[in-house]
């Protein structure tokens, strides 16, 4: 069973009241940005990752296009004529130091949609955290909060995100540095990254 045969599954129960407090618990924890639109480009539902995303960011203008020639295709019913294949948008932002991908699915029926899964490729997920978290004897949580870091988010952001307080983040960046031998957030990443 693949994720997007749950995750279409699940999104047939958005609407109900007993599914949507779950169904917004499992998307608020997915490490992937989920915006889902209708045919008229209206934003059905965005998780937290999502909001966090447009906050700092927009969504490429070629998701709009490709949007709208989605729901044209279904319309006509010639949807395996014009997307035979998975549709994968990639973009690189200025204020980010990661590279960004943007995978679109649709959902054709009575009510079609459209979901865009906002997946950031970061720093983070190149380097082998668990290995970093032994070298080191660093704490789950301030792996955590490592992690966070070096994808560039800022400690109030790591607060919002692991919904701890400020100084709590602070507390555990004092402990990463001391741990790894490092004054700043500069020269822990320059330690992790050339490792």
């Amino acid at each position: 069973m693949g994720s997007e045969y749950i995750m279409g599954k699940l999104l047939q129960y958005i609407n109900t009241d007993d599914m949507n407090e779950v169904v917004n618990f499992l998307f608020d924890k997915i490490p992937t940005g989920i915006i889902i639109v209708d045919k008229a480009q209206n934003i059905l539902y965005q998780n937290r990752k999502a909001t966090y995303f447009m906050e700092r960011f927009q969504l490429p203008v070629e998701i709009s296009r490709v949007s709208k020639r989605i729901f044209n295709a279904m319309q006509l019913s010639k949807m395996s004529e014009e997307f035979p294949g998975e549709i994968y948008i990639k973009k690189k932002y200025n204020k980010s130091p990661s590279n960004w991908t943007f995978r679109i699915v649709f959902q054709e029926g009575p009510t079609p949609y459209i979901c865009i899964f906002i997946i950031e490729d970061t720093i983070s997920n190149k380097l082998d955290l668990n290995k970093i978290r032994q070298q080191f004897r660093l704490t789950r949580r301030e792996t955590d909060v490592l992690r966070r870091v070096l994808d560039g988010l800022k400690n109030l952001e790591i607060a919002e995100e692991l919904e701890i307080s400020e100084q709590t983040v602070k507390d555990h960046l004092s402990n990463i540095y001391m741990k790894i031998g490092v004054r700043n957030r500069f020269s822990l990443m320059r330690e992790l990254v050339n490792q």
